[in-house]
């Protein structure tokens, strides 16, 4: 019995450092071709090579998975990797929305459009835009207000400023979180 525990254990140490292997292989894979694009310059679009998608490849054909009846060795056969890179600044970013301690009114503009297109209400819009004045403006200043928000990093966290999760589930495949201002990138 000793013997089949110890084989499993290694079985899966082996199947778990060869999947971590992977991942690390497919995070120096992405640093690489974002780096020669930064290298290249010019506007970024679709048809660069970071925006090829990483097409769904089994493990099993990178892993030496063992094909017999080791615990874990079916999951193994059956996980996938696969993946894609997206340019954040295709997305409206919700910073945008307060430029110098005020609401920005252009921006503030193209999210009322984007809100209106997905049927939102207006005054989520409004109540976000205002209450994220207040908690940048707490954040740079470095006062307390007990009433402000907190300011958000994640766009989860948005319901902070007032978005029900519902507006959130609406707008989030079309906004980012970017700590400055950014234009889209429409190419």
């Amino acid at each position: 019995f000793p013997t089949r525990r110890s084989s499993d254990l290694e079985t899966a140490e082996r199947s778990r450092t060869q999947s971590s292997w992977v991942l690390i292989g497919a995070l120096d894979w992405a640093r690489l071709i974002l780096r020669e694009d930064a290298r290249k310059g010019g506007a970024d679009h679709l048809a660069e090579p970071w925006a090829v998608p990483l097409a769904q490849a089994r493990l099993s054909s990178f892993l030496a998975a063992d094909r017999n009846d080791a615990p874990g060795a079916d999951e193994a056969l059956d996980a996938f990797l696969s993946g894609q890179m997206e340019d954040l600044q295709s997305r409206l970013n919700v910073f945008n929305l307060v430029q110098d301690a005020k609401v920005h009114e252009p921006s503030r503009l193209v999210f009322s459009r984007l809100f209106e297109l997905l049927d939102l209400p207006e005054r989520e819009l409004t109540l976000m835009a205002e209450n994220l004045r207040l908690a940048q403006d707490t954040s740079e200043q470095g006062r307390t207000n007990p009433t402000a928000p907190l300011l958000p990093s994640t766009a989860e966290q948005l319901v902070w400023l007032g978005l029900s999760p519902q507006t959130l589930a609406a707008i989030r495949p079309y906004i980012t979180l970017l700590p400055v201002p950014t234009p889209v990138n429409l190419n």
